[in-house]
């Protein structure tokens, strides 16, 4: 913690190896971070860098509330949203009132799916959600906003980010029940 603090300082001050101490330390999560709102590697490591460029810019502004770790989540995925604003512009403005086929109960979509997926294999599959409903279920579900938060995060409607959330786990449903079908067929013809 004496450490940390003593990077922080640095950073404030201006240090360069202070900056590059804070980088090393943090990329590497922070990179993951941006990877899970990007749809490619390449996309991913441009908002890190646009993140780390704010966050060199905005450290005096952080007052050791909270975690250090917190606090450049954050500033990562306000950058990965305002990439996402820039590049995604009026993509998914659909209103729920205009699908009359969804049914908001978005716990009644479940998860079961065989051992034989890794972790690796899902947040692929979460990679490939198409773009607004990739940014609205990782807002959600991994990093834990409201949908009201969502929202205004976005400038979308409740109702669009409950409709984009609905829309993301059914597409994942059927993605992993693909997935697992594909797994039993590999596997039966090799018995």
């Amino acid at each position: 913690m004496v450490l940390e603090n003593q990077i922080i300082e640095g950073c404030k001050q201006g240090k360069r190896e202070s900056f590059n101490v804070l980088y090393q330390k943090y990329a590497p999560k922070l990179l993951g971070i941006c990877c899970r709102y990007s749809k490619t590697k390449a996309e991913a490591e441009d908002v890190l860098q646009d993140g780390f460029i704010k966050i060199f810019k905005k450290i005096k502004t952080y007052e050791g509330k909270g975690s250090i770790e917190g606090w450049l989540r954050r500033v990562m995925i306000n950058t990965a949203i305002n990439n996402y604003r820039s590049s995604n512009k009026h993509y998914y403005h659909e209103d729920i009132e205009t699908d009359t086929n969804i049914n908001l109960k978005t716990d009644e979509i479940s998860f079961d799916f065989d051992d034989n997926i890794t972790d690796k294999q899902i947040m692929s599959l979460i990679q490939e959600l198409p773009s607004g409903y990739n940014m609205v279920f990782n807002l959600f579900v991994i990093d834990g906003l409201s949908h009201q938060e969502i929202a205004n995060e976005l400038n979308i409607t409740v109702n669009t980010s409950k409709s984009q959330l609905y829309k993301a786990r059914k597409w994942l449903q059927l993605r992993l029940l693909e997935f697992e079908k594909n797994i039993h067929i590999k596997n039966f013809s090799y018995e």
